[in-house]
């Protein structure tokens, strides 16, 4: 069955970045964004993907979203349509501040009512690439698990949920040990929540990435295919043994690691927090690490495309792409590749560029706009 499409047709910034404020009217088309380094154009992009749970693909906190000089909130605002139907959808900076952290308190509404930002995911699915995340694979271990966590919230939009709870058990359990206020009672406690929701998350990646092998293996022939694997200890244990074991085993480490933990600092030696995502390239046998830039986001490309197919796929609705700056350096042949490939998926897509000439390609079939000084008009 076709995935329904997903699209933005309205998007409204205010006091957001460099933006004091910005409406764009769009229809369900591709959107291209162009115009001279910092106008504004990734701003945009970022406050899409402040639509959906977490940060954002900058990955800001939330205070430094505001526009620099106003302390009025900031927010971002959209109209919805999935096929035939419409939503609203926002979020920003809480309103009810001043007060100590109040600007890193995010709210959100979705059809007029108050919601959690982890609530968006149930209704848009958003995916993005952008020229920061070109060395991820020479990166660390953590830039990898939050580009492969972003691709199984995509689908999953519980795995937010459940990563935050584990990261809040993390927190105060490391602030215990730190402290050496380590109540036995307190410490199970925390301990038996990260196994539960640690062995989730880790049942997720592994879940996410069985489909996404199989979503790889239909992917273009112009982009290498990139061999994926999630190493760490939580996932291999459920290679070997139930949910209900590998759940018991990891609290019973947690428990055996306190003093270990405690003399590093407080912050939890095992768990998923410490896994790591290894990618090859298929084709040559070669880690992703080791392949050239090119090469590097060409695998990167892939990874997206098939995260997408798989969303749209089994979400039956498909994701909202952010491609920032994607086009600059492929090659004609790459690019009109890529094109094909994304109508194909049959979502919208945003691409941005400082030219319109690299997206000569999608003139009849996009909406394209120019961004200025923190304004936007059609060009």
């Amino acid at each position: 069955m076709t995935p329904a499409r997903a699209a933005i047709t309205r998007l409204t910034v205010t006091n957001f970045r460099s933006y004091e404020q910005a409406r764009l009217e769009l229809d369900a088309r591709p959107v291209v964004l162009t115009g001279d380094n910092g106008a504004g154009k990734t701003n945009l992009l970022e406050a899409l993907s402040l639509l959906s749970p977490g940060r954002g693909l900058r990955g800001a906190r939330l205070a430094e979203l505001a526009r620099i000089g106003t302390d009025a909130p900031w927010g971002v605002a959209a109209t919805l349509n999935v096929g035939e139907q419409t939503h609203e959808l926002g979020t920003g900076s809480d309103p009810a501040g001043p007060g100590p952290g109040a600007g890193d308190r995010r709210v959100a509404r979705i059809d007029g009512n108050p919601a959690r930002a982890t609530d968006l995911g149930e209704h848009l699915a958003v995916l993005w690439l952008t020229p920061q995340m070109d060395r991820l694979f020479a990166e660390g271990a953590s830039a990898r698990r939050r580009f492969f966590d972003r691709l199984v919230l995509g689908l999953d939009p519980a795995h937010g949920t459940r990563s935050n709870r584990y990261e809040r058990a993390l927190r105060q359990r490391a602030r215990l040990l730190q402290e050496g206020r380590a109540d036995p009672a307190w410490l199970d406690g925390l301990e038996r929540e990260l196994a539960e929701t640690g062995v989730a998350i880790a049942a997720a990646r592994r879940a996410y990435l069985e489909r996404l092998v199989a979503a790889l293996a239909l992917g273009t022939d112009a982009f290498p295919r990139p061999a994926i694997a999630v190493s760490g200890l939580v996932e291999e244990m459920l290679g070997q043994a139930s949910a209900l074991q590998a759940e018991d085993e990891f609290r019973r480490r947690l428990a055996a690691s306190r003093a270990a933990d405690a003399a590093a600092g407080g912050t939890a030696t095992i768990g998923p927090h410490k896994s790591d995502v290894i990618a090859m390239h298929a084709a040559k046998d070669m880690l992703a690490e080791r392949c050239s830039t090119g090469e590097q986001k060409a695998l990167l490309i892939s990874l997206i495309l098939a995260g997408s197919l798989l969303t749209g796929a089994e979400r039956g609705t498909t994701p909202v792409l952010l491609l920032d700056e994607v086009a600059a350096h492929l090659d004609p042949d790459r690019r009109a590749a890529l094109y094909d490939a994304l109508d194909r998926l049959g979502g919208q897509f945003w691409l941005t560029g400082t030219e319109p000439g690299p997206f000569r390609k999608l003139a009849e079939k996009a909406q394209f706009f120019a961004v200025r000084d923190a304004a936007v008009s059609r060009a």
